[in-house]
């Protein structure tokens, strides 16, 4: 999500973001709650939980103790979670660790009484390819280019780049598709599939198994300032799918067995995403983290902070009959993902992942977890 992965499937294909309202830029925090109101609470893995949630305190522990994080009251500055996160580390596993959570923090619920949210899922995709071009190596990975312009507008960042000492838009996905930025050595690697490599752009990273077994791990280092046309809606407009055929699976497939139109397609959508190779263990959302499948959220900052446990009660997308409940923590964010009710589980890796990602479209509740204002006497 950005800026390491990007918007999950469904929400990418814009299906469901065209109905989204701007959301307010203050947290909506309805009310305080007792742990028995979160269904589910007892049953789940509180020691995987804890394990995540010791991840982001590495991190909040090098930020600033004063940092606000847009919470009002407690939790409202990054110092205010340090007392957690030093006790954490003192828990073992089993009954302490849901103990350590009850001890320590106060749930919340971040939509109002009788409202649902909505959650989506992502994963990190697996692509083939090489280091160098050849017949089944063919589709480039860029890395950006040095002709990048970023400046600062009334509405935001501005990626442009200069011609006859002007600035203008950057090239679309479609000019890159047809090799306009040929020859300036900007390939970071070589993918044998033009639709896993669109997927890869729409996820912002992955990784790219090489014919000797070799790894490769990639990651979001710009964009060329296009927004971002979701091709499931061309799809639907264009009356190749309806909408609710539409998702990352079916998608995926029509492009897949309409070669001849597929470019076309996939040109678009103009945005088009560079980027680096990226060491050591991943992926890593927005929080800076190496990011945990099925334990990490993608959440909307403006209403939860990175580093928070959230409780998500929603249904497993392979099983809608299955409550999918289970103890989060906010470490990722996505251009799609906006409102207090939205959320987006990270599945992992591999086709397991990729289809449960692809097929998340679930309503459910989100219940903040923040910390109580004294810590516990014992």
């Amino acid at each position: 999500m950005v800026p390491t992965l990007v918007a999950a499937a469904l929400i990418a294909f814009g299906l469901v973001a065209g109905c989204a309202t701007e959301p307010p830029q203050r947290p909506i925090i309805p009310g305080t709650l007792g742990f028995s109101h979160l269904a589910g609470w007892k049953d789940d893995d509180h020691a995987a939980a804890l394990r995540t949630f010791l991840v982001s305190c590495r991190r909040l522990e090098q930020m600033p103790s004063e940092r606000p994080t847009g919470l009002e009251g407690p939790g409202g500055r990054i110092g205010d979670w340090l007392p957690a996160c030093r006790a954490a580390r003192q828990v073992g596993d089993g009954p302490a660790a849901r103990h350590f959570f009850e001890s320590w923090f106060q749930p919340m619920a971040v939509v109002g009484v009788g409202e649902t949210g909505l959650f989506t899922g992502y994963y990190e995709p697996e692509l083939r390819g090489a280091l160098r071009p050849s017949g089944r190596y063919r589709v480039p990975l860029h890395a950006v280019p040095d002709d990048l312009v970023t400046v600062r507008g009334d509405g935001g960042p501005v990626v442009s780049r200069r011609q006859d000492g002007r600035l203008v838009p950057y090239h679309d996905r479609a000019a890159i598709q047809r090799g306009i930025l040929a020859g300036r050595n900007l390939e970071l690697l070589w993918v044998d599939d033009p639709v896993d490599a669109f997927f890869l752009h729409v996820q912002g990273s992955g990784r790219v198994v090489l014919d000797d077994g070799r790894v490769v791990r990639v990651g979001f280092a710009g964009r060329n300032g296009h927004p971002y046309v979701p091709i499931g809606r061309v799809l639907v407009d264009k009356g190749a799918l309806t909408r609710d055929e539409v998702s990352m699976q079916s998608i995926r497939a029509w492009l897949h067995a309409n070669p001849g139109e597929a470019d076309a397609v996939m040109g678009a959508n103009p945005s088009y995403i560079f980027f680096q190779v990226i060491e050591g263990d991943g992926p890593r959302g927005a929080l800076g983290v190496v990011l945990t499948p099925e334990r990490s959220l993608a959440v909307d900052p403006a209403f939860v902070p990175l580093g928070a446990p959230v409780w998500v009660d929603t249904v497993d997308p392979l099983q809608p009959a299955q409550p999918l409940r289970r103890l989060m923590v906010a470490q990722d964010t996505g251009s799609a993902i906006k409102g207090p009710g939205r959320g987006d589980v990270f599945w992992g890796a591999g086709r397991m992942a990729a289809e449960r990602a692809g097929r998340m479209r679930s309503a459910g509740r989100t219940y903040l977890l923040v910390p109580r204002q004294a810590p516990p006497s014992s």
